[in-house]
């Protein structure tokens, strides 16, 4: 279990990679997500996600510049991850997406590429394209978002790498019981995005019963939650105090029927998009 903000967990292939890290969707290119992601390395985060389709790893890249810069770190300090975009699956077009995020990131390699989202008749041939770039050493763990039960079986059939991750939507209303058992008996690890489902859950009556017990926020107990739950988790935020908050989250313990209360949240509602059934 995560004893601080720099724990990590050793993926499948040796790689480690932070429990806690910083999430930049919707964060906005520029400023907004340069002094968020500056702000993060500050404070002791060392992981940091983007994607293409975010639009923002310009600033991502000049976020972790600075950042580095100012905490004296070296790049082999931070975890990196960026994510190839449905529009340019496929074999060749992913290999030149990966190039792209690298110079627009102004890094010369990242710690984890994932393919995005499933695309019907397309994501076999991304992931062959993943292998190859994780096969000349030009990243350091592979893996996938989105994927169901079914898609990762599916990538297994004639692939020589199972996906090292993958990350979904997990939170306590999207509790992903049997595709969380699935990805453990295949050495895949959990990860969450959109742990705090995008704000719906910061007034849920139960989990502000278990935040008062403990005197943290909601934020804090559901982050910790991921953890207990062995789910890498990457909240986003752009506010420094809520950036300190979020990992301000290994000084206390759920026990297990705090577990099972917010377990218990679980309806198996979404905030994204269904994996199965998404039109972009």
């Amino acid at each position: 279990m995560a004893k601080n903000l720099q724990d990590t967990i050793t993926l499948a292939n040796g790689v480690k990679i932070p429990w806690l890290g910083l999430g930049v969707f919707k964060v906005k290119e520029g400023s907004e997500v340069v002094d968020a992601v500056r702000t993060a390395i500050k404070y002791g985060y060392r992981s940091i996600d983007t994607a293409a389709i975010y639009g923002n790893e310009e600033g991502v890249g000049q976020g972790i510049k600075e950042g580095l810069q100012e905490a004296g770190i070296a790049r082999e300090d931070l975890f990196v991850t960026s994510k190839v975009w449905n529009a340019d699956q496929g074999y060749d077009s992913t290999l030149e997406a990966y190039q792209t995020s690298l110079i627009k990131l102004d890094l010369d390699y990242l710690d984890l590429y994932l393919i995005h989202w499933p695309v019907k008749g397309k994501y076999k041939d991304t992931w062959r394209a993943l292998e190859r770039i994780y096969h000349e050493g030009r990243v350091r763990a592979i893996g996938v978002s989105n994927f169901h039960v079914h898609h990762l079986k599916d990538v297994f059939q004639g692939s020589t790498i199972k996906p090292m991750i993958n990350q979904v939507e997990f939170h306590p209303r999207l509790i992903q019981k049997e595709l969380r058992a699935f990805c453990k008996e295949q050495g895949i690890q959990f990860e969450a995005w959109s742990p705090l489902m995008q704000g719906k859950l910061l007034d849920n009556p139960i989990l502000q019963g278990i935040a008062d017990k403990y005197g943290k926020s909601i934020a804090q107990v559901i982050i910790r939650w991921d953890l207990q739950n062995d789910v890498v988790t990457i909240p986003k935020s752009i506010k420094e105090h809520r950036i300190i908050e979020n990992s301000n989250v290994f000084d206390f313990e759920l026990t297990k029927e705090d577990l099972e209360q917010i377990d218990a949240l679980n309806e198996n509602q979404r905030v994204g998009s269904d994996p199965d059934n998404f039109n972009f």
